[in-house]
């Protein structure tokens, strides 16, 4: 068993550890992420994730699947070989965590990662404090980070990106409960993983995952589903994440402009931008869709299948259907 405080004296080189304190535990039993405050040595502070892979995970929802717990043993490696092979290729506009050391031994990984609170991003937000001004600096980290990896391959991450793609949520579509939209899943999958222009995808790219300055300024944590995708798969969910039926009605044309114009400066190449912009535009209501058919599956009644969600995914459907 990793001895975590001695990895974290010995490698930032402090001559003790002042305090620590939980930031979160991992999602069912995975393991913890803490802050540590360090005196002397390189940092003031770190935040350690110290993944510890259980021999039993219960899940609130029942998923206590293999396919379950091997999603999850892959998203960890994949969010060590992001810091490792990709995190210091990202765009300046495109702020995330240094991680300065890995370790791997057995069944644990520990990665001890830069503080964003002690980076100047110390606020969080909630849907009920974001405010568009929030929400668009939110869209160009993700326009700039979607520029920034375009036509790159995923090479040690997720061959396609996102925590919900339908390959590795197989136990949800079985469970799905509106039959149309299940047997349009995969028609729905196909056209984004076939979009001609891919690039990389955060995956899990909502409002919690998002750290901010005092003047707006963005950073972004978790990479465990960094993988290959078009970008509007991003867009599409942070933008549920943030917003209920209404506000998604009234600012979607104004978000997605927003997006689409830092998506234009960020790309650099006006007849590349048009193209991406055009099929990647198209791919919204599927990207929608895509997420509405795994809340249908994983969790039915989610606050997120409202009205306009449905209506979204009503559109891919019946065009499908055509």
């Amino acid at each position: 068993m990793l001895t975590v405080d001695n990895i974290v004296l010995e490698y930032t080189k402090a001559s003790g550890i002042i305090t620590t304190a939980s930031v979160q535990s991992l999602w069912r039993g995975y393991g913890e992420i803490k802050r540590y405050h360090m005196e002397g040595g390189k940092y003031p502070s770190v935040i350690v994730k110290h993944i510890q892979l259980p021999e039993r995970s219960d899940h609130p929802r029942g998923w206590n699947t293999n396919i379950s717990h091997q999603r999850k043993l892959k998203s960890y490696q994949v969010e060590k070989a992001w810091y490792e092979q990709y995190a210091h290729k990202i765009a300046k506009n495109c702020s995330v965590p240094s991680c300065y050391h890995a370790i791997e031994k057995g069944s644990e990984l520990l990665l001890i990662m830069e503080d964003l609170d002690a980076s100047g991003f110390p606020i969080r937000l909630t849907p009920q404090s974001i405010d568009l001004v929030y929400a668009k600096n939110c869209l160009t980290w993700l326009a700039y980070f979607h520029a920034n990896f375009l036509g790159v391959e995923p090479d040690g991450l997720w061959p396609i990106g996102t925590y919900w793609h339908l390959d590795t949520r197989l136990d949800e579509w079985q469970r799905m409960e509106n039959l149309t939209l299940k047997q349009a899943a995969k028609g729905i999958d196909q056209r984004l993983n076939k979009a001609k222009y891919q690039t990389l995808v955060h995956g899990d790219a909502k409002l919690a995952n998002f750290c901010f300055s005092e003047t707006g300024n963005v950073a972004a944590v978790d990479f465990q589903y960094v993988g290959k995708g078009c970008g509007i798969k991003d867009v599409a969910y942070f933008i549920s994440s943030c917003f209920e039926e209404e506000a998604c009605e009234k600012y979607e044309k104004e978000l997605l402009c927003h997006y689409f114009n830092q998506l234009e400066v960020a790309i650099e190449n006006t007849p590349v931008f048009q193209l991406v912009k055009e099929e990647w535009s198209d791919l919204y209501k599927y990207a929608w869709a895509d997420f509405y058919r795994f809340l249908d599956g994983w969790s039915p009644g989610h606050w997120k299948m409202h009205n306009y969600s449905k209506r979204l995914t009503k559109q891919v459907v019946d065009e499908l259907n055509q």
